[in-house]
């Protein structure tokens, strides 16, 4: 719902003055004068609750951020909705929070509080294609382009209290790991474990579950498979990929493969050459190193060991506000990693028709380093067949 981030009183309620400070408006707007662009427009979504802490709903309706190069920014909501604007972390920032009617149109309404020689727009990579076709007809004198180049540069820096909230969503969703022996038993199928997995993501923490991974046997091949009907039997491995949100509003993403009882030996001989690619890959976070090089360091080792091929996906992919956002770790990508950049290394081989494997941990640069945020051990689990 909206502005459940403000709503929380509780005595583990998220400091929103920490996670969401007034600070990213400014930085915001200094980052798209730089870029040349003479408004930021925001729609609901994660780059409006970076911004503002607020949690907006995604309606028909249009809720808009508007940051102008040169200028005060503030926020356009329907009527119904500045309610729960007002009560969220946005009502602190000290910024306009204007209403509108039903009959009202929005867009002039914004377009009107613009600079008249407004050239250049950006806005949010996720706006609804109807909203942007909107704006372009109220603004139709100017250039539409994406938010997402200027936010992302700032988006994937985490200050501490964002990477408190990432350690915590991370404890949370290993604690979920943890309980794996209770659920996955032979005879049973993946959707009634995914069904288990589900409950505990949120007795664990969370406030949504994001996604479930249950696949056994040969649907461990299909690094997105999700779940299906099939039974799980005594040997299978089992690829087990789950995540949340947590109330802070920030994602965990972990990825462990299990065993149901002993799996073959060509299994464990994959198993053992993967364990040893992301061990290095984790080990090898530091400041400096550059995205496809850390890429490298895994798919190297997989290639050395004959199964290149079947390692389909790139290491990683960042997380925060939302479980895929930049940096990406991929092979192409000069982006040198910096302190305070999180994102998942995850590399996974995966043999068609007969299993696959993966390994996933959320890693934090440090100044000197890295730093796993999920701390479940990463050898195979054998459980009870």
């Amino acid at each position: 719902m909206a502005s459940t981030v403000g709503a929380v009183t509780d005595a583990n309620a998220p400091d929103t003055a920490a996670l969401y400070p007034a600070t990213r408006l400014e930085s915001a707007r200094k980052a798209a004068a730089d870029a040349g662009l003479d408004a930021l427009l925001i729609a609901p979504g994660a780059d409006l609750r970076y911004l503002t802490g607020y949690q907006a709903l995604p309606l028909e309706r249009l809720t808009c951020l508007v940051v102008p190069a040169a200028g005060d920014p503030f926020l356009v909501v329907p009527e119904l909705e500045k309610a729960a604007a007002l009560a969220s972390p946005a009502g602190r920032l000290g910024i306009d929070i204007s209403g509108f009617g039903e009959t009202d149109d929005a867009y002039a309404m914004i377009a009107r509080r613009l600079p008249a020689n407004l050239r250049l727009f950006a806005v949010d990579n996720h706006m609804w294609a109807e909203k942007l076709l909107a704006f372009q007809a109220a603004l139709p004198g100017a250039q539409a382009g994406l938010a997402g180049d200027v936010l992302s540069v700032l988006r994937m820096r985490k200050t501490p209290a964002e990477i408190e909230a990432l350690r915590r969503a991370g404890a949370a969703i290993d604690r979920v790991h943890r309980r794996m022996g209770e659920w996955l038993k032979p005879g049973r199928t993946e959707r009634e474990v995914a069904k288990d997995i589900a409950d505990a993501i949120l007795a664990a923490g969370h406030v949504t579950v994001d996604f479930v991974i249950v696949g056994s046997g040969p649907n461990g091949a299909s690094p997105h498979h999700e779940v299906s009907d099939r039974v799980i039997r005594a040997g299978d491995p089992v690829v087990v990929d789950i995540g949340g949100t947590t109330a802070d509003g920030y994602c965990s993403d972990s990825t462990r493969t299990y065993a149901v009882g002993e799996p073959p030996a060509a299994f464990r001989e994959l198993y053992e050459v993967l364990l040893l690619a992301q061990t290095a890959q984790t080990g090898a976070v530091r400041p400096g190193i550059t995205a496809q090089e850390l890429d490298a360091v895994g798919r190297d080792i997989i290639t050395s060991a004959g199964y290149g091929e079947h390692f389909i996906h790139r290491t990683g992919h960042g997380i925060g506000l939302e479980t895929h956002e930049e940096p990406y770790i991929v092979a192409g990508s000069a982006r040198a990693l910096e302190p305070g950049m999180a994102f998942s290394v995850e590399p996974g081989i995966y043999l068609p028709g007969m299993f696959g494997a993966r390994i996933e941990d959320i890693a934090v640069c440090t100044g000197d380093g890295g730093e796993r945020l999920n701390l479940t051990g990463r050898d195979l689990v054998v459980l009870p067949a």
